[in-house]
């Protein structure tokens, strides 16, 4: 029986460390940090203790506790990673939403077909690493190598998932409203949820 391009067959892969889907064409919810963001004995303790379903939750808290240098503080480094996603929108991924916060980043997007979940976090990675140790002349490992990843269940998910997004920064008291963040497509005006949002999001303010 030939598999709808709309269900794709999933993948499971793991490094040893936390599991990864590659859900094939479906939105996924991302979150990677720097490689400083979490003691790797706060880690393992999680990995081992917590349950699955509520290990995600605990790494975030933890990532939102703005641990580590936090280089992505520097304006430099965070535009550096915010410009990196619109630039393969609609080639590689179509992009939803994303917020860089001083020690981890959140993106929401959809990979297109034949393109898998962890080639573009390498490649995001890759490409920002260098780019961020250059502008803060700096040398060594930036971001961790593992990262979270979340596939979108359907339209009450997706939309719970575009509001963490955007208020990320105000739970972690960085921002109040949430379009005082510039690191986000909420700062650019619009509501998750609508086609003004989507619009923000997709385009390069370059």
């Amino acid at each position: 029986m030939k598999t709808s391009p709309l269900i794709p067959r999933a993948e499971w892969h793991s490094r040893g460390k936390l599991p990864h889907w590659e859900a094939g064409e479906a939105a996924q919810a991302v979150t990677f940090g720097l490689a400083d963001a979490l003691p790797r004995a706060v880690v393992q303790a999680i990995i081992s203790e917590v349950v699955p379903t509520q290990r995600r939750e605990r790494f975030e808290a933890m990532l939102d506790a703005g641990r580590g240098a936090a280089f992505l503080k520097d304006p430099r480094a965070a535009g550096i990673v915010q410009e990196a996603f619109p630039h393969f929108d609609a080639g590689r991924y179509r992009l939803h939403a994303w917020c860089v916060m001083p020690n981890h980043v959140h993106v929401l997007f959809t990979p297109n077909e034949g393109v898998s979940l962890s080639s573009l976090i390498h490649s995001w990675k890759s490409f920002t690493a260098k780019a961020i140790n250059a502008a803060l002349d700096r040398t060594g490992t930036l971001w961790r190598e593992e990262y979270f990843d979340r596939a979108i269940r359907g339209d009450e998910h997706y939309a719970d998932t575009l509001a963490y997004i955007e208020n990320n920064p105000v739970k972690a008291g960085l921002a109040a409203p949430v379009e005082d963040w510039p690191w986000s497509c909420a700062s650019r005006g619009a509501r998750p949820g609508t086609a003004d949002f989507q619009s923000a999001c997709n385009s390069n303010p370059n």
